[in-house]
């Protein structure tokens, strides 16, 4: 029989009538986008205070993308092609590590009681820390059906597993600090910790000469764990208060996002799995750079720039006239993103070495990709914000879609290796687009004006 107290308190966690499972998605998506058009406000207002947490987050993103590339240079494209091979693993597997409770924790702690806050930061941290381990131990398990479908060894399938981890709990404690908006603090941090990596790697590279990608994977396991720790100081972890009800609840919460998560992680990963079965490691290591390096500062300048305006816009606005102004967008946004994309490739190569080669032709190739890759997330992300309906819309379009994408990634990759892979992940947004599309023309139609008697 559960105390009284107990039963308060889950009552409030819970919300009485289930509200953490009613409307997840709306929720996570931002409900109304009050979380989020708070820190937009607060980043614009007259007293700007928040415009430095927001300048160092950029600073701490770009540091980290920079070591990468100085990682890629160092080392060469063999070994990075390695250690992209293990990075892709490990981000695919976060998310069954983690489900989606970070975004959860961000929407979820801010309007926790304080005296609430304990049991959920201790649940999501104790659930994700079970679901990691417990993915740990059943990879090791299937080891070898893993590494033959992965095309990988045992010590790279423990790499990545391990990087897995580090990355979850990692990301799971940001979003502690970010639920309750320390968002100095958190910027703070991700820089010093991406100062310590490139500096690491600026060492091992250059005093050290270590060219083995193994060291370099160690430094960022090393790293995120070294986050996670120093964030979650200050956060009371109380082991009695976990709570199977309210993990449930928590996981229902993202349960919608997981799956799309889990979608676009297959979709946008299994590129370099595929590439690792029929290419050689160099060229996974140039697939990164041309593919992975434009994509990824791409997405900063998303979620540290233009993201924190747009989500909110999204949030608020009508669902239908959002998504036409995206169909109207979509080509002028596709050519200047791919323009931007195909500028930073040929910088990026003017500085690699000679095993990174320099075409013009594969920078195109990336830069249209890259185009519509980013037309498909302004479509995700609108449809995300739009709850249930909207993550309901993405998960049928993205199970329409995959088959075909993904058969379009193996036939090209197997047929022309680099070139292939680049080729596919463009037909593969292509697809995307194209369903995400005409889903949402026919989904989101405009209510014809009512007449007047």
């Amino acid at each position: 029989m559960t105390s009284g107290p107990v039963r308060d308190r889950m009552a409030r966690l819970l919300g009485g009538r289930n509200r953490a499972g009613r409307d997840h998605a709306t929720r996570l998506a931002g409900g109304r986008g009050w979380a989020v058009r708070e820190h937009v406000a607060r980043l614009v207002g007259g007293r700007g205070w928040a415009v430095w947490p927001t300048l160092v987050g950029i600073a701490a993103s770009g540091t980290a993308a920079a070591t990468t590339l100085v990682i890629a240079w160092g080392i060469g494209a063999a070994a990075f092609g390695r250690f992209t091979l293990v990075l892709t693993i490990a981000l695919i597997v976060t998310v069954g590590m983690l489900l989606n409770l970070n975004y959860v924790m961000f929407q979820e702690l801010p309007r926790a009681e304080p005296q609430d806050r304990p049991a959920l930061v201790t649940t999501a941290l104790f659930t994700t820390l079970a679901l990691g381990g417990g993915l740990v131990a059943a990879g090791l398990l299937a080891a070898p059906a893993l590494t033959r479908l992965l095309g990988v060894d045992v010590r790279t399938l423990c790499f990545a597993l391990a990087l897995a981890l580090s990355m979850t709990v990692n990301q799971l404690t940001e979003s502690f600090l970010r639920g309750l908006k320390k968002f100095a603090f958190v910027a703070g941090l991700k820089l010093a910790v991406a100062a310590v990596y490139l500096a690491t790697a600026a060492y091992c590279l250059l005093v050290a000469g270590i060219r083995d990608a193994e060291v370099y994977l160690v430094a960022l396991i090393v790293t995120n764990v070294v986050f996670a720790l120093v964030a979650v100081i200050g956060f009371d972890i109380v082991p009695r208060s976990w709570s199977a009800s309210l993990a449930r609840s928590l996981l229902r919460h993202g349960a919608y996002m997981s799956v799309i998560a889990a979608f676009t992680a297959v979709l946008f990963g299994v590129d370099v799995i595929f590439l690792n079965h029929w290419a050689s490691g160099s060229d996974v290591g140039v697939y990164s750079i041309y593919n992975g390096f434009p994509k990824r500062l791409l997405g900063v300048v998303f979620t540290e720039g233009i993201g924190l305006v747009l989500l909110p816009v999204l949030a608020t606005a009508d669902k239908v006239a959002a998504l036409r102004r995206i169909g109207r967008l979509a080509p002028a946004i596709a050519v200047a993103t791919a323009v931007f994309s195909f500028a930073a490739s040929a910088l990026f190569f003017l500085v690699l070495r000679a095993e990174y080669p320099y075409s013009p032709g594969l920078m195109a190739l990336s830069a249209v990709g890259i185009g519509v890759h980013t037309v498909f997330n302004l479509y995700l992300f609108a449809l995300s914000m739009d709850g249930v309906r909207g993550a309901k819309v993405l998960i049928a379009c993205l199970a329409v879609g995959s088959p075909l994408a993904l058969a379009c990634q193996a036939v090209f990759i197997s047929w022309q290796g680099l070139t292939g892979g680049l080729m596919g992940f463009a037909l593969t947004n292509l697809v995307l687009v194209a369903v995400v599309a005409v889903a949402a023309a026919r989904v989101y139609r405009a209510r014809p004006p009512e007449v007047e008697r």
